[in-house]
């Protein structure tokens, strides 16, 4: 009987209660949005205003990073492991992947100062790399909403940052964070994990291309050399 009544219902239209599916370029179900990442106006290193959430956030892959202009640790090493990540990435940035470099240093950080920066690195005017500052209480609140690790004497620390790159998938509501100066592997496979699920087409042909380096490798070494 409940054999029959399933077979007679499977045909019929009844409301899915399957989660919604993926689309990029809207945000999830599940983003926080404005209430987690804020919406404040900031200014970019060409001095343009844009809403934190509304125009660089929200549907989009995104990696963020912590830097500021005069720092000569960390940040210029740290902004070349990144021009390598996105040259990497080069055929996806500024369409479907942002980057993001924000400054703990507002208060000294003008878009100027931020551009002056970028030119140094070789970075300036690659395409979906942003420099980002703003009133200092803006600043703080994002830095602390999406790095902070509840450790007051780290999260009080506008430096202990600086060596961590945030990934985030507005679209799937999928978080992930990385160190920078981590192997390239390590990265792009971080990165890889916030990245839109893929159909089947995609998959099979990216098996494809596997399996020919895997059979290049095996001819060459013997075996397989980058597992």
């Amino acid at each position: 009987m409940q054999r029959r009544k399933f077979l007679t219902n499977l045909g019929r239209d009844k409301p899915s209660t399957a989660p919604r599916a993926h689309v990029q370029g809207v945000p999830a179900a599940g983003s926080p949005g404005p209430s987690v990442f804020t919406n404040a106006l900031l200014l970019t290193h060409e001095n343009k205003q844009v809403r934190f959430y509304d125009d660089l956030i929200r549907g989009r892959q995104v990696l963020i990073t912590l830097m500021y202009a005069t720092c000569e640790g960390a940040c210029p090493a740290i902004t070349l492991k990144l021009l390598k990540v996105y040259e990497e990435l080069k055929d996806r940035m500024g369409k479907d992947l942002f980057l993001y470099s924000m400054t703990v240093k507002p208060e000294e950080d003008g878009p100027a100062d931020l551009k002056h920066y970028a030119e140094m690195h070789g970075v300036y005017g690659l395409p979906g790399w942003t420099f980002l500052t703003g009133d200092p209480y803006d600043m703080e609140t994002i830095r602390y909403n999406l790095f902070r690790m509840d450790h007051i004497g780290v999260d009080t620390d506008i430096y202990s940052h600086t060596s961590f790159m945030k990934i985030i998938n507005d679209s799937t509501n999928r978080w992930l964070h990385v160190d920078p100066m981590a192997s390239m592997s390590t990265v792009l496979r971080k990165i890889s994990w916030a990245d839109p699920p893929k159909t089947r087409q995609q998959i099979m042909a990216e098996n494809k291309k596997l399996q020919e380096k895997i059979d290049k490798e095996r001819k060459v070494y013997g075996y397989r050399k980058d597992a």
